[in-house]
């Protein structure tokens, strides 16, 4: 006889607040978080003409600080982080001994302390244990403190081209150009007022929409009231609090990758288009090396590439891609565009098939659909 265990989903800080707005919830990553409001097309529409408020405390945060933190962040990433300047951040991978991906993550390089050189690794939700553990091991040897600080912190972000306007509101006079001129992943230390006290926060100019936009880092205690803040602050800009169903329709619009749909153990670097991210030229050894120097050199069977339907139907995850009635791959996301008003998906194909251009179908339940291969991403926001 077996017993089956049920794991309750954890309530992010501002979880009261969400209820408050009537948010319909789900389970993501082991957390109950915030499907929509209202409607998720309205608020994937605000992102793009306005802004949208989400609530993105299921991430993690993992400080490592020390002498050597850079060195070793080499060693455990695939990418060069040694070389990033203080200020800046890099979108990396945390890949295992096989090459495999443990999971995407944003690591920020903070100024140095009294303790040496500062990093704030960023993994996604469902892998932020994994990823904590995983730095941990991986830091014997070297002369770093690795710190788990996603329990005790909360992350609120602001998407959408009136993100900055609203920002402006709760910042300083004398820092209204460190907002404005913050360059595209960089983050500094920022002063808000917030419910009428000062609050000093890190604030990451970086998002996962494919809009300009911010991300806050803030203490659980101080959540909820900058969370106020900042939808009192959005109203003349019409803000409107966002939940995950825009936030996967704007990321695949934006065709970034979602861990658990394109990133898996089972997927290469190479495979999900992000060669570019492992750093094969750094002198250091770093963990996937070998596997990673082979999968290249040997290339991939199957790539991830972006379709366009053709018609009205959408293709979903799991669906088939076919080329002349012979399934030749898979669909890993997919739903209709609400910026582009046709449908697009994420899939991956076998490599001759990659091509944009090429005409293939998608198996909607027994009728195929035709679709074109097209680069990525399918939407850019004007500069």
């Amino acid at each position: 006889m077996t017993t089956e265990t049920t794991t309750t989903p954890r309530h992010t800080a501002l979880y009261e607040e969400h209820e408050r707005l009537g948010a319909s919830f789900t389970d993501f990553g082991g957390w109950m978080m915030p499907l929509k409001y209202s409607s998720e097309l309205a608020e994937h529409h605000a992102v793009r003409n306005s802004a949208g408020l989400f609530d993105l405390s299921h991430m993690g945060e993992v400080w490592v600080t020390g002498p050597e933190a850079g060195k070793f962040l080499d060693y455990a990433l695939v990418g060069k982080l040694s070389a990033v300047a203080d200020g800046r951040a890099k979108y990396s991978l945390i890949c295992n001994a096989d090459g495999g991906i443990i999971d995407d993550l944003i690591t920020y390089r903070r100024p140095a302390n009294q303790d040496g050189d500062r990093y704030l690794v960023v993994p996604n939700a469902g892998n932020a244990p994994t990823v904590a553990a995983e730095l941990a091991a991986r830091a014997k040897g070297f002369d770093v403190t690795v710190e788990d600080a996603s329990a005790s912190t909360s992350l609120v972000a602001v998407q959408g081209p009136k993100s900055v306007e609203i920002l402006l509101q709760l910042v300083p006079a004398a820092q209204h150009a460190t907002v404005r001129d913050m360059k595209y992943y960089s983050a500094d230390e920022v002063d808000f007022t917030v419910a009428g006290a000062p609050l000093k926060l890190l604030l990451a100019r970086t998002g996962y929409t494919g809009e300009d936009g911010f991300e806050i880092y803030v203490p659980n205690t101080n959540a909820g009231s900058l969370w106020n803040a900042l939808l009192e602050a959005g109203q003349s800009a019409d803000l409107l609090p966002a939940g995950l169903a825009c936030r996967d329709s704007l990321r695949l619009e934006a065709g970034m990758p979602l861990y658990g749909n394109e990133l898996s153990l089972q997927v290469s670097p190479f495979d999900a288009g992000l060669g570019g991210v492992v750093s094969l030229k750094k002198d250091s050894d770093f963990v996937g090396r070998a596997a990673l120097e082979a999968q290249k050199e040997k290339g991939s069977a199957r790539k991830l590439v972006g379709l366009k339907g053709a018609g009205r139907r959408a293709g979903r995850s799991h669906y088939p891609v076919l080329k002349d009635g012979r399934t030749i791959g898979e669909v890993t996301s997919g739903q209709p565009s609400p910026t582009l008003g046709y449908p697009i998906a994420l899939a991956y194909v076998d490599a001759e098939f990659a091509e944009p251009g090429t005409r293939v179908e998608v198996d909607l339940r027994g009728k195929p659909e035709p679709f074109d291969v097209v680069e990525l991403p399918f939407y850019r926001r004007e500069q």
